[in-house]
């Protein structure tokens, strides 16, 4: 690649616990020669998805390839953050033959797309493609989609019913933006409501959008990679929910920190986890946690009340090891209640 060329980027979207980071790993284990680089976006105050991906040690994406921006949206903070960021990846020796950003799973792609029309970045990079990762087994079960006979019943009966859903927007934007459609974690569902999914996403989408289907983000580099959409020319293929407004923001969210203990009995830890997300409605519960003569960290991750935990990396000498858990919900979530019955949950466990 030349110095002259334009870089190409790949932005992934998807929703809470869609599988991104698990799908961009499988990219980097399988880059098929080129240099790779990573802007990760995370909501909330612990970088999980970066801390994931920099303990991959996988030659194709150094850790010096890999920058984290835990300050906010990036389509937010373009001057601040992202510019910057895109700036001290393409001064790298050598510079990256392709930039992967993974957005925040409440993050709207549109508006970053936007920004790579910004003079300072158009000339330099190129949106090769938006692939939007969609969680089969949360769509089929109705989490992010609503009925719509159900909403037209509601506002019949009742014209003051409030009928804005923020996560069914959230939603809808991904896949409206995406050159390219990834339903995850198909092992999940049924043949008979993987069909249903994939014929609710087609209504959705008003042009022609390749939908793959794979688990565990399955895919190789090639099909994700060199689409050479150069979607920041397509913008007006691409609609949004919030076309109309100057600007967005994450006001529907919110999420905090909980420091855990170090744990001793781990046994019936993500069924406990399991328990409080039902009983708050969190939508998202993910972090690190430090078992009592373990070498290793364990990383938990949770979508709804679907939870997942594997030993991801020795603890390095000299750092602390400490618990931490992610929380993620809908605006006005009982942060207070939630700290205190996963505060006693993690309390039995130490």
């Amino acid at each position: 690649m030349t110095l002259l060329a334009k870089v190409p980027v790949t932005v992934v979207t998807g929703f809470l616990g869609a599988g991104k980071t698990t799908l961009i790993r499988h990219i980097l284990e399988n880059a098929g020669g080129r240099r790779l680089a990573l802007v990760i976006n995370e909501f909330g105050d612990v970088g999980v998805d970066g801390d994931i991906l920099r303990s991959c040690g996988i030659e194709s994406c150094p850790e010096e390839n890999i920058v984290e921006l835990a300050n906010g949206c990036i389509c937010c903070t373009v001057a601040d953050d992202f510019v910057p960021a895109i700036e001290a990846l393409l001064a790298l020796t050598p510079r990256p033959d392709h930039i992967i950003v993974e957005t925040s799973g409440l993050a709207l792609p549109k508006p970053l797309v936007k920004a790579f029309d910004w003079p300072g970045i158009r000339a330099r990079l190129t949106v090769d493609g938006v692939v939007a990762v969609v969680d089969a087994a949360a769509v089929a079960a109705g989490r992010f989609a609503d009925d719509p006979e159900k909403l037209a019943a509601q506002r019949a009966a009742d014209a003051s019913v409030d009928h804005d859903n923020p996560l069914e927007e959230v939603y809808e934007d991904q896949l409206l933006c995406a050159d390219l459609i990834v339903l995850n974690k198909t092992d999940l569902v049924s043949a008979e409501d993987l069909g249903r999914v994939k014929a609710e996403i087609a209504a959705t989408i008003p042009r022609a959008v390749k939908v793959v289907a794979t688990q565990d983000g399955m895919l190789e580099a090639a099909i994700l990679l060199g689409l050479d959409a150069k979607a920041e020319d397509d913008l007006a293929a691409r609609p949004s929910h919030h076309d109309a407004e100057e600007g967005h923001d994450h006001d529907d969210f919110d999420s905090f920190v909980l420091a855990v203990p170090a744990l001793s009995d781990p046994e019936g830890l993500l069924a406990r986890l399991a328990e409080v997300a039902a009983k708050h409605d969190v939508l998202r519960i993910k972090g690190f946690l430090d078992l009592r003569g373990k070498p290793m960290r364990l990383l938990v991750q949770g979508v709804g009340t679907r939870f997942r935990q594997q030993f991801d990396r020795p603890w390095r000498a000299g750092e602390v090891r400490q618990g931490r858990l992610v929380v993620i919900g809908q605006k006005g979530i009982d942060r207070a209640a939630i700290e205190a019955d996963l505060s006693a949950l993690t309390a039995e466990a130490a």
